[in-house]
C-alpha cells in the first residue's frame, strides 16, 4: 500500500458498521450541535435548498440527509462515492427505493465515473477527514468538475481548525481527533476553503455555524 493510500483509508477507517449504527444519534445529534454547534438541522436545510435531480454524493456516511431531503424530482438519479465499503453498503440500504448507483474511489484521485453528469455534488462532513490542508484536499473539487452539469451545485460542510469562532470543547475536540486520525484537519482554515473555492467557481457562498462552514457553489 501507498504512503498516499495509507492517509487516505486512516480517515475512513474508524467509520465501521458498528460506529455508522450509532452515528446518527451520536455524531448528528450530540458532537454536530454540542461540540461543533452546528445542528443536523441546518445541514439538512443546506441539503433541501441545494440537491438535484441527478446527484452524486460524495461520502454519504449512513444516507441521513438524503433519506430525509426532498427532491426536486419524484425518483431522482443517486449516486454514492466513498472509500469505506461500510458506508456504501450502509447509505445505499438507506436509501434502497431510489436504487442508487455505488462507487468505491479514492476522491484524491480522478473519481473515473465515466461520462455521468449531475445536477448536484454533495460532500457533507468530508473534507476534515481528507489527508493534507486544504490547499491539496480541495484537489476533490477538480475531480467532480467534469461530472458537473452547467449550472450544477456542490455544496458540503467541514469542520475548520482556523478562521472560526469555536466553542468551548471544540478545540480539545480536535486535538483528540487529529492525533487518532479521525480528522485531519489541523491547518483548514476558512481562508483556505474560499480561496479554494473562488478558484474554480464563478459562484460561492460560505457560512459559518460554529466550527462548521457550510459551502455552495456553481459554475455559469
Amino acid at each position: 500500500m501507498t504512503a498516499h493510500e495509507e492517509r487516505a483509508l486512516a480517515g475512513v477507517q474508524s467509520y465501521s458498521r458498528k460506529m455508522l449504527a450509532v452515528y446518527d444519534l451520536w455524531i448528528l445529534g450530540v458532537v454536530c450541535p454540542v461540540v461543533w454547534h452546528c445542528s443536523r438541522g441546518t445541514m439538512a436545510a443546506h441539503y433541501a435548498r441545494n440537491v438535484g435531480k441527478r446527484h452524486l454524493d460524495i461520502g454519504p456516511g449512513t444516507g441521513y440527509f438524503l433519506r430525509r431531503t426532498r427532491f426536486p424530482v419524484e425518483r431522482p438519479e443517486i449516486t454514492l462515492v466513498d472509500l469505506n465499503e461500510d458506508v456504501l453498503y450502509t447509505a445505499s440500504r438507506r436509501l434502497a427505493k431510489y436504487r442508487p448507483s455505488t462507487f468505491r474511489r479514492d476522491v484524491l484521485r480522478p473519481l473515473g465515473l465515466g461520462d455521468s453528469r449531475f445536477d448536484s455534488v454533495g460532500m457533507n462532513l468530508l473534507l476534515h477527514c481528507l489527508p493534507g490542508d486544504l490547499t491539496e484536499k480541495a484537489v476533490v473539487f477538480d475531480h467532480v468538475l467534469p461530472h458537473l452539469e452547467p449550472g450544477g451545485r456542490v455544496f458540503g460542510s467541514t469542520v475548520l481548525s482556523h478562521g472560526v469562532k469555536h466553542g468551548l470543547l471544540a478545540p480539545k475536540a480536535l486535538e483528540a481527533l487529529n492525533r487518532d486520525n479521525d480528522m485531519s484537519n489541523a491547518e483548514d482554515s476558512l481562508e483556505q476553503l474560499e480561496t479554494a473555492l473562488a478558484k474554480r467557481f464563478s459562484e460561492h457562498r460560505i457560512t459559518v455555524r460554529g466550527s462548521v462552514a457550510l459551502f455552495e457553489a456553481k459554475q455559469a
